[in-house]
C-alpha cells in the first residue's frame, strides 16, 4: 500500500501517523481511522478539553485551573 506521504506500507501491517490515526494496509488498500476519543459531554462553560498530540489523547480540565479535570459524561 502507498500511502498520501508516499511511503510504502506491506500488506496485514499497521501504523499510527503523526496526526494521531491508526492506519491498516491490506490488499483491499488502506483504512485509517482516528486513535483517540473526543469528549463531547462536559461542561463546556466551566472547561475546556486540551489535545495532547504526544499522546493522542484529550484531557478536559477546568479553564481557570488546568490541574482540575472535568468529569466527562460521553466521548466519542
Amino acid at each position: 500500500c502507498l500511502d498520501n506521504k508516499g511511503e510504502v506500507h506491506e500488506f496485514n501491517s499497521s501504523w499510527r501517523t503523526d496526526n494521531c490515526n491508526d492506519c491498516s494496509c491490506s490488499r483491499d488498500g488502506i483504512q485509517c481511522c482516528t486513535a483517540y476519543a473526543t469528549p463531547v459531554d462536559y461542561d463546556k462553560e466551566k472547561c475546556e478539553s486540551i489535545f495532547n498530540q504526544e499522546t493522542c489523547s484529550y484531557k478536559v480540565v477546568e479553564k481557570d485551573d488546568h490541574s482540575k479535570e472535568c468529569p466527562v459524561h460521553s466521548w466519542v
